[in-house]
């Protein structure tokens, strides 16, 4: 028995793999890209083959597809959809444009399975025809972003419940931190105090912001363009097939507690003409990956030394250092993370260039939209969860190196100033500087106020937002120094 077989196309005939699903066209786009030897991501192959089996349905429910036929297209989709014949899928992301490439390759698959649980053979395009069938009311120009908005709301799926981790973990390290007095440094000079509490809700606020602020984005990947078929007309696709088919996906994507109301594009014509939903999302993402890259340095600052550096904070140790100096330790969960957001950073870019590509009815650039959103997805989520477990969880602080820079902070003054005056205070902090000598220490020194008045000012629980001092009323006759 030939390990070969033939396939026809109408640019001509090729021998092909006898136990490949796959057609002529695929073989034709693996010729013709050998790009970067990347496969599409698995939630997007999930993604149109679903779209297939609710396209399969709603052809066979309005009469235009034989109802065996259906159903073997039906059956043979939701093998894709739990993971089946993953290797069948072997066009490059970097492909023909709009994505066809990669399409054909998914009827070709659907439609040779098909053929076989229906008694036929591979590559004889009968009785499961890969454009007459599988393809039915479709064009690559609705199926392919309608897949890509699928796909990236499933990813979205497992981003949420990271940024959820890891804003919680902040949290909780808020907590635990809140009464851990620090100088607080703006321009990276000393300030007034803070509690390490405060910044480490500060940097799960600025989680929880960007986690809504992508939520919001991705509502408009729930316009669906599919049943635009060519150029936003319909042609080929009967009435109401719009509708059905996002309703159908909408049941079938069914993602455990998240609204997605996938719903059909009031003007498919812009659904198709227009990418700016990606970019919107994409921009989300760029946004979250430059707070995070924020966050990441300031963990390193903060974790710096030991000896050294600042060190008020130390970071969980992974792994060894170094190849050459002996008991050197890394933060290299937050490196790791910068590199990744670098990345993020850098794929917004690509697709905002290819969203402004398209040209009339179509942008043809989609290949390259769909694999850097969902590249981006995909580091983020694995690189919040390694980040969130293997760093922030097991962060543990240095009081009494937060405190001693507390005391020795120039910034100190500044709390002082409500007491000494202004001139009074800066002439304190410049002799404070000068000398070597706390601002706290020649305050006291001078009995411009009390070792127990400054132990007061440092009380976290009278630390308002921003590290400024709670205002309360002075007492009748109430002295500056005792």
């Amino acid at each position: 028995m030939s390990d070969m077989r033939k396939d026809r196309d109408f640019l001509g005939e090729r021998e092909l793999p006898a136990d490949a699903y796959w057609g002529v066209q695929t073989s034709r786009a693996v010729e013709n890209f050998p790009i970067s030897g990347l496969r599409a991501h698995p939630e997007f192959i999930r993604a149109m083959a679903l779209i297939k089996k609710a396209a399969a349905l709603e052809n066979a429910d309005a009469g235009r597809l034989e109802q065996a036929t259906a159903e073997a297209i039906v059956r043979a989709a939701e093998e894709v959809v739990r993971g089946g014949h993953s290797e069948q899928f072997v066009v490059d992301v970097f492909q023909a444009g709009a994505g066809t490439s990669f399409h054909m390759n998914m009827n070709e698959v659907l439609a040779n399975r098909a053929a076989e649980i229906l008694g036929g053979k591979r590559g004889e395009s009968s009785p499961v025809h890969p454009n007459d069938h599988v393809n039915m009311s479709q064009s690559s120009n609705d199926v392919f972003p309608t897949a890509m908005r699928l796909a990236a709301l499933m990813m979205l799926r497992r981003l949420y419940p990271e940024l959820e981790h890891l804003a919680a973990s902040l949290e909780a390290k808020a907590e635990e931190f809140k009464d851990v007095v620090k100088s607080g440094r703006t321009h990276l000079q000393d300030a007034t105090p803070v509690s390490l509490g405060v910044e480490f809700g500060a940097y799960a606020g600025a989680v929880r912001r960007s986690a809504r602020h992508l939520r919001e984005s991705a509502d408009y990947l729930c316009e669906l363009g599919i049943g635009g078929t060519a150029v936003g007309s319909g042609v080929l696709a009967h009435p109401g097939y719009r509708e059905s088919v996002a309703r159908r996906l909408n049941d079938l994507i069914d993602v455990p507690g998240e609204a997605i109301k996938l719903r059909p594009a009031r003007d498919t014509y812009e659904a198709m003409q227009s990418f700016a939903p990606f970019a919107m999302v994409s921009g989300a993402l760029r946004a979250l990956a430059l707070e995070l890259v924020r966050i990441a340095n300031d963990l390193r600052l903060l974790s710096s030394g030991p000896r050294t550096g600042l060190a008020e904070i130390e970071l969980p140790a992974v792994q060894p250092g170094s190849s050459i100096m002996p008991g050197k330790v890394n933060p290299v969960m937050a490196e790791v993370l910068n590199m990744i957001c670098f990345q993020v950073i850098g794929n917004d870019h690509a697709l905002s260039m290819a969203v402004q590509a398209g040209q009339l009815e179509l942008n043809v650039m989609m290949p390259l939209i769909n694999f850097d959103l969902l590249f981006s997805m995909e580091i983020l989520i694995n690189g919040l969860r390694v980040f969130t477990a293997r760093c922030v969880r097991g962060i543990k602080a240095d009081p009494e190196v937060c405190r001693r820079y507390a005391l020795q902070s120039a910034g100190l003054a500044t709390l002082l100033r409500p007491l000494l005056g202004y001139a009074k205070a800066s002439e304190l902090a410049r002799e404070a500087l000068r000398t070597g000598t706390s601002v706290a220490e020649l305050a006291v020194e001078r009995r411009l106020v009390s070792r127990e008045r400054i132990e007061a000012l440092l009380d976290p629980l009278k630390l308002g937002p921003g590290g400024v001092p709670k205002k309360r009323p002075r007492r009748k006759n109430e002295r500056v120094a005792k």
